[in-house]
């Protein structure tokens, strides 16, 4: 039998009898346990009740009275995004942005739903969910385990003792690691049964390939992230000067971890590309929309050149001779440079969150958990990434809808007016709003930046 599978075999036989340990470890794996079965009741129950305001925003779309169908299109509907298989895992920024948008004409408007407006100051500072145990206090638990594995050994004298013996430093190295990890893992293999389990109850569709593929690759990413942390305690233990102060220096890396280096980069990155408020966003959409993106081309000069054209196109010289609708036809060119607005300033908007995130990016060698975050979040389909890829969804549906509308009242109706009323048959004919998530490959391409981090050697 090697050294270093006994290394392995009595440090995890003394972290089961000491009872510290146990006592510890088994209460973060009960909180894990708990935030798991919470979680997973939370998102089943927030599925169910999506799915009952989805129909009954459909059904009221669908039975609106005969009217002018821009009016419909100011009417509008509701876009939810669906909640994902592993969003009980991991919530992601889903609290913060939203996960419901109101569908209307002109208008690209904020989300709604945001679960965070109506929680309390306490739970703002940090949701009890599984993805923020593993991150946070799991780590915690590691440096309390570890901290003392090689200094007490050289505190008491054995250390001496086991190196005249011949085992080499690499081995009681990679043993007591071993013993740790292994340890590690027996707390932790019952929550990742009960997330598979979760996965599969969660509803008829949740266990597909996809999700278990993400769910592996999560399980394996917290598991050598845990490694990284395992390894730089053990490296603190045998450097430092004594237990004490091995303990010390790795509460400071976890607080340093945890909580400095992440605000850090958010304060950092905000100072160096702020973004503008909502209330300034939309101040400049609007200034955009009334004087054209480069300020000299109004609305008023825009409406009078699309005049002119249809009419020569037609061949008449009044709007009211015209065989289609040029109220219709307005709407339709003021929608099209509305999406170009949206487009530009958007693009610009998402750009500057992109160069935030490299700041986040940047930051990540002193803070490893700044990548496993979003690696996190994106394999649970909550990160930002796949809040993005939901709203082009819901942008390219309000854009159907609206030009559906506009162009059957320039189509089915003559003159400059808005006396055409559409009936239910228009209502009904327009294709509900459905959201498929980006799959498991366009997330792992999303998220290669993070896996070097998360996965040291690649």
């Amino acid at each position: 039998m090697s050294a270093l599978f006994l290394i392995a075999c009595k440090e995890l036989s003394d972290l089961l009898r000491d009872g510290r340990s146990r006592l510890i470890g088994v209460a973060v794996a009960l909180l894990l346990l708990a935030s798991l079965v919470t979680g997973w009741r939370q998102v089943r129950e927030f599925a169910q009740q999506q799915h009952i305001a989805d129909e009954a925003a459909r059904e009221q779309w669908e039975h609106q009275e005969a009217k002018n169908p821009h009016s419909a299109a100011h009417f509008g509907t509701y876009a939810f995004k669906p909640p994902t298989a592993l969003s009980y895992l991991d919530r992601g920024v889903d609290a913060y942005l939203g996960v419901a948008v109101w569908i209307e004409a002109h208008k690209q408007n904020p989300f709604l739903f945001r679960p965070v407006e109506d929680a309390t100051a306490v739970s703002r500072f940090g949701d009890v969910t599984a993805a923020n145990i593993l991150q946070t206090l799991v780590p915690l638990l590691i440096l309390l385990l570890t901290f003392s594995a090689i200094s007490a050994e050289r505190e008491s004298g054995t250390l001496k003792q086991l190196l005249s013996l011949g085992i080499s430093g690499h081995s009681l190295f990679c043993g007591k690691a071993l013993g740790i990890l292994t340890a590690l893992s027996l707390l932790l293999a019952p929550a990742l049964a009960l997330g598979i389990v979760a996965l599969a109850f969660q509803s008829s569709t949740a266990l597909t390939g996809d999700a278990v593929a993400r769910l592996l690759l999560l399980a394996l990413s917290y598991l050598l992230y845990f490694g990284v942390v395992i390894g730089v305690s053990l490296i603190v233990s045998a450097v430092a000067p004594s237990s004490r102060g091995a303990l010390v220096i790795l509460l400071a890396l976890w607080i340093g971890n945890c909580l400095i280096v992440p605000r850090l980069a958010a304060d950092l990155s905000e100072r160096l590309y702020p973004t503008p408020s909502g209330e300034e966003f939309q101040a400049i959409i609007e200034r955009d929309m009334k004087d054209g993106v480069d300020g000299h081309n109004p609305d008023s000069a825009r409406t009078e050149e699309l005049k002119q054209r249809v009419l020569k196109q037609y061949g008449v010289a009044r709007v009211e001779d015209l065989p289609v609708n040029f109220a219709g036809l307005a709407l339709v060119a003021g929608e099209e440079y509305g999406n170009q607005v949206f487009d530009r300033r958007y693009g610009e908007l998402w750009r500057l969150y992109d160069k935030q995130n490299r700041i986040h990016h940047a930051l990540t060698l002193f803070a490893p958990l700044d990548a496993l975050r979003p690696l996190s979040a994106g394999l649970a389909g909550t990160d930002f990434a796949g809040h993005r890829h939901f709203a082009a969804a819901a942008e390219t549906y309000r854009r159907m809808l609206t030009k559906t509308m506009n162009e059957n009242l320039a189509y089915k109706s003559r003159g400059n007016t808005f006396a055409y009323k559409a009936d239910s048959a228009l209502w009904k004919d327009l294709p509900k709003f459905a959201y498929a998530a980006p799959g498991f490959g366009s997330v792992l391409r999303q998220q290669s930046w993070n896996l070097p981090y998360c996965w040291p050697g690649l």
